[in-house]
């Protein structure tokens, strides 16, 4: 019996060094991904309606969800703002809807946008180049000081570009022209033509209004209904306006029919969940039983003759003939 006890004790310790040994590892291995990120990730995005596909990394840090972007993905902001914070610094605020891809190639970072505003505030670091289907925009840093830019590119083919800190150098991608907008510039072009470039301040608009809620991994347990919730629920219901006589009249009665069925029941380790018994479910029919058809009407017939005071006359009185009540059949 000793013999068996140390036993178990000794796998029991084994089994505890070996679930040590491999949460260790896991936690070595994700904190080597948060201080050493793939050499493709782009930064973390944050947003309330956002949807990202293809290459992305996926983890949950102190029960929030963290989508690290990396080289390729497909970002749709669906509405309101969402945020990027990149890995070698600064952030980009996007504004819906708005439809846009990333790329990462050698430390640059290139944005096809589709649709939507970004305003990217970055250092002179970080390289960015906003790529519209006819427009190149190169975010230009001067004197290595920070670069505040944005772009907005709507669905008429409408884009503006406001400079607030930086040059941003615009270059058609079809006939190779080039314009250089200063910094403080605010310009807006349409279809692409560099020849239709004009100043036009308040296009671009795209301004951190709220704080973007980051999303978290909460659970929340569905639970049936208390006594005091059915009753609370009762009494800020409001009984409906009592209807008047006519209107109780006009509206024909109807039978009331409810289902009885047993409680459903679901298994989430089963595939296939137990059907119930089809008989052990019960159909109630209520109805008011009234009579078709109602009996009204009223007695006819002669008036009864005053007996004479008369003892002569008593022999001779004549008995008054009835007639039979007659009744009128009617419908209800």
């Amino acid at each position: 019996m000793i013999s068996t006890a140390n036993n178990g004790t000794s796998r029991g310790i084994a089994s505890f060094l070996i679930c040590a040994s491999g949460f260790a590892a896991s936690f070595a291995a994700f904190a080597a991904r948060a201080d050493n990120p793939p050499a493709d990730a782009i930064g973390v995005i944050e947003g309330d309606a956002i949807s990202v596909e293809g290459p992305m990394t996926v983890e949950v840090v102190r029960g929030q969800v963290k989508t690290l972007l990396r080289s390729g993905s497909d970002v749709h902001v669906k509405a309101g703002q969402s945020r990027i914070d990149l890995v070698e610094g600064g952030q980009i605020l996007i504004c819906g809807p708005a439809h846009f891809s990333m790329l990462k190639a050698g430390g640059a970072i290139t944005l096809a946008l589709d649709s939507g505003t970004i305003h990217a505030q970055i250092s002179s670091e970080v390289s960015l180049n906003v790529y519209t289907p006819q427009i190149q925009a190169h975010l230009i840093s001067i004197g290595n000081g920070a670069e505040d830019v944005l772009v907005g590119l709507d669905s008429t083919g409408a884009m503006c570009i406001h400079a607030n800190k930086g040059a941003v150098r615009v270059e058609q991608q079809l006939t190779g022209q080039t314009v250089l907008v200063p910094q403080s510039g605010d310009v807006s072009l349409t279809n692409g033509q560099i020849e239709s470039l004009r100043t036009a301040s308040g296009h671009c608009t795209c301004t951190l209004l709220t704080a973007i809620r980051p999303m978290s991994t909460g659970t929340e347990i569905s639970q049936l209904a208390t006594k005091d919730d059915i009753r609370k629920k009762a009494a800020e219901t409001k009984p409906l306006p009592p209807q008047d006589s006519v209107t109780r009249t006009a509206q024909p009665e109807e039978p009331i029919y409810q289902v009885f069925m047993p409680p459903l029941q679901y298994d989430a380790k089963s595939k296939v969940q137990a059907e119930f018994d089809p008989n052990l479910i019960i159909l109630v029919r209520r109805v008011r039983v009234r009579p078709t058809l109602i009996f009204q009407g009223r007695v006819e017939g002669e008036p009864v003759v005053a007996q004479s005071a008369n003892p002569s006359t008593q022999g001779s009185r004549t008995q008054t003939r009835k007639r039979r009540p007659k009744f009128r059949l009617g419908h209800a």
